[in-house]
C-alpha cells in the first residue's frame, strides 16, 4: 500500500503550524537573556520569577478557583439538563429549554458578558447584591459552560441502552436508585469530560471576566492580557509552560482513568 505523501505533508504542516509555537515557548522559558528574540544561555530564572510575582501567583489563584467552581456547578447543571431532554420526552417548555441551552453556544462572549454586566448592576442597584468579583464571574461562567457540559451528557444518554434502567425499576428500584446505580457509572466518563472541557473554557475565559470582574478579582487572563500590552516578559513563557505541563499531565491522568473505565466495562 502506497503512502499518501499529500496527507502525510498535510498533517505535518497541521501539526508542525499548531505545536511548533508552543515548543518555541518553552524553549524560550529557558532563556536567560531579557529579550524575547535573542538567546542568552539556560537558565531558570524567570521561574524563580514568577514564583516570586505575588500578582500573577494571586491571579492564577483566582482562575483556578473560579474554574474548579464554575466547572463542577456547570457539570450539575447541564447534566439535569440533559436528563430533562432525553428522558422525559415531549413536554411543555422543551423547546425553549432546547434554545436556551443551545444560544451560550453560538452567542459572542461579549454579548454574553454584557447581559451578565447590565444583570448584576441591576441586582446591585435594586437589592446591594452581588458585589462584583469572583463570585459574579462564577455565576456568569456556570451560565457560559453549562450548554456545553449538556451537549456532552446528551450525546452520551442518548446513545444509552434505556433497556438497563428499565430492567432495574422493574425489579423495584426507586428513580434514585437507578441513576445512582445504573445511569451516572454509565454517563461517568461524559461528566469527566464536560468538566475538563468546562474547566478550560472558564480557565481560559478573558472577554466575560473582564466585563463581570470586580475590584480585587483579576483572572490569569485579564493579568496576562495587561502584562502582554505592556511588552512582552519572559515570565509569561514560564507561566505558559508550565500550564502546558500541568494540562498535559491532567490530559494523560484522565486518559489513563477512562481507559481503566472502559476495560472495567467491557469486562462487566
Amino acid at each position: 500500500m502506497k503512502r499518501n505523501w499529500f496527507l502525510l505533508s498535510s498533517l505535518a504542516f497541521g501539526y508542525a503550524f499548531l505545536y511548533l509555537p508552543i515548543a518555541w515557548l518553552i524553549i524560550y522559558s529557558f532563556n536567560a537573556n531579557k529579550m524575547m528574540s535573542v538567546w542568552g544561555g539556560f537558565s531558570t530564572r524567570w521561574y524563580g520569577e514568577l514564583l516570586s510575582n505575588e500578582a500573577l501567583m494571586s491571579a492564577a489563584k483566582n482562575s483556578l478557583i473560579v474554574a474548579t467552581l464554575s466547572a463542577s456547578l456547570a457539570v450539575i447543571v447541564g447534566t439535569l439538563a440533559a436528563l430533562a431532554l432525553t428522558r422525559l420526552g415531549r413536554f411543555r417548555g422543551r423547546t425553549l429549554l432546547t434554545a436556551l441551552t443551545s444560544m451560550p453556544l453560538v452567542m459572542p462572549e461579549v454579548m454574553l458578558g454584557l447581559s451578565a454586566l447590565l444583570l448584576f448592576v441591576t441586582l446591585q442597584s435594586a437589592f446591594g447584591w452581588p458585589e462584583r468579583g469572583l463570585g459574579t464571574i462564577t455565576i456568569a461562567h456556570v451560565t457560559l459552560c453549562s450548554c456545553y457540559v449538556t451537549v456532552v451528557v446528551q450525546s452520551r444518554l442518548s446513545q444509552m441502552d434505556d433497556s438497563l434502567e428499565e430492567a432495574a425499576m422493574d425489579l423495584g428500584a426507586k428513580p434514585w436508585r437507578v441513576f445512582m446505580q445504573i445511569t451516572l457509572p454509565l454517563i461517568t466518563p461524559s461528566l469527566i469530560a464536560g468538566w475538563l472541557l468546562a474547566f478550560t473554557l472558564s480557565l481560559d475565559d478573558l472577554v466575560v471576566a473582564s466585563f463581570t470582574s470586580g475590584p480585587g478579582a483579576t483572572t490569569l487572563p485579564m493579568a496576562i492580557y495587561s502584562k502582554v500590552r505592556l511588552g512582552l516578559s519572559p515570565e509569561i513563557n514560564a507561566l505558559a509552560t508550565m500550564i502546558v505541563v500541568l494540562v498535559t499531565l491532567a490530559l494523560a491522568v484522565t486518559y489513563f482513568a477512562l481507559g481503566r473505565t472502559k476495560q472495567s466495562s467491557d469486562r462487566a
